[in-house]
């Protein structure tokens, strides 16, 4: 790709010249790392294991942050319509 062509795919893709040729670089140089930096596959799958069980826990977590929120709502609405029925 000419210097022409490389600038005017930066514009449409919104990158700059020398970040293409850092990630350039960093590329080449992540490829030519020796295999014993590279992460095995045994490495590989228990990472993935522990994402899957951290996406899980998260979930949870989640929902359960859901239902507390809902059940707060739910006592501030039952609270003001009891509160509301004593005023009177």
């Amino acid at each position: 790709m000419n210097e022409a062509d490389k600038s005017a795919w930066c514009r449409a893709n919104g990158a700059y010249p020398e970040e293409l040729a850092k990630w350039r670089a960093s590329a080449t140089t992540a490829l030519a790392a020796p295999e014993e930096l590279r992460a095995s596959p045994q490495a590989t799958r228990q990472d993935r294991k522990r994402i899957k069980e951290l996406e899980r826990e998260l979930l949870r977590k989640d929902r359960a942050l859901a239902e507390t929120a809902a059940l707060l709502v739910l006592s501030k609405k039952v609270q003001a319509i009891f509160n509301k029925g004593e005023d009177e």
